[in-house]
């Protein structure tokens, strides 16, 4: 019999590449589905769950309220920050007050640090939206003046001689004592829910393999890390693939219910969407 095909969409970056090892590796795998990986920044993905288009995908968690209706969250797959997240660099400013009025470089207009952004910066910006992978070099060309950074630019940013104005990590757990909720994982409502299970099984089998598997998990991921080094590589996929990648637990639940909280705050969000979360089988 044919195997059906299930697609996972996933950011090209090596904390993502890292969690799909045990998939990617076929040492995990669905009986009677063929999985299938399209990897695209997440600003892309956010736009496709706009749709439903795809089986299993990650998102930003600030765009969730966009998409409750075709898509569960995953117990597992987050991406959570404790005491760390996206910063806000710039070459050429130092404080947040000298930037006022200055374009910043937003790796997009639903991910989750632009949220985040929004509520921490307190000060009036000519945002410029644009890919992740452009934003250092933008900041270089003086295309803007700051940019806020994701994935390995977190680590990278002191070596390429960038001021950190603003952590948004930091900012996130002095204010509320709780982990940075920057992505989840969905799986489509489209399925009925045993099949949701087994989607999420899957994926949680496939996190555990690459932790416990790690440097030949390591070793895929480098190929999506972008001037890391290996030991850089490794120090990047820690912060975000661990226990809370695992399961985000009670904690990581409350992180998402206070992101959504504060957003509606500071007037960025009308109402809370339910969140049924989808957990694996152990």
């Amino acid at each position: 019999m044919k195997e059906k095909e299930v697609i996972f969409g996933h950011s090209p970056d090596s904390d993502d590449a890292f969690m799909y090892y045990g998939i990617a590796s076929e040492n995990v795998k669905i009986k009677g589905y063929k999985i299938s990986h399209l990897m695209e920044d997440i600003e892309s993905l956010n736009h496709r769950s706009e749709k439903g288009e795809l089986d299993v995908t990650a998102i930003s968690v600030a765009h969730y309220p966009n998409v409750s209706n075709h898509y569960q969250i995953m117990s597992c797959g987050s991406s959570v920050g404790r005491n760390y997240g996206p910063v806000l660099v710039s070459k050429k400013y130092k404080t947040l007050k000298e930037l006022k009025g200055k374009k910043i470089g937003i790796p997009g207009k639903f991910t989750t640090s632009y949220m985040l952004f929004q509520i921490f910066a307190g000060i009036d910006l000519d945002v410029k939206f644009m890919h992740f992978e452009k934003i250092m070099g933008s900041i270089n060309r003086g295309e803007v003046d700051a940019g806020v950074l994701l994935h390995e630019g977190q680590i990278l940013f002191e070596k390429d001689g960038f001021n950190k104005i603003l952590d948004l990590g930091e900012e996130w757990f002095n204010k509320t004592n709780l982990p940075i909720p920057l992505g989840v994982d969905l799986v489509n409502r489209k399925f009925e829910k045993k099949m949701r299970e087994d989607l999420t099984t899957v994926f949680y089998n496939s996190v555990q393999y690459a932790i416990s598997n790690e440097n030949d998990a390591l070793k895929y991921a480098m190929q999506y890390g972008r001037n890391l080094s290996f030991e850089e590589a490794r120090k990047f996929v820690r912060m975000y693939v661990n226990r809370d990648t695992l399961d985000m637990g009670t904690e990581g639940l409350n992180a998402i219910n206070k992101l959504f909280e504060l957003a509606i705050n500071n007037g960025l969000l009308k109402e809370k969407p339910e969140i049924d979360l989808i957990h694996p089988r152990k």
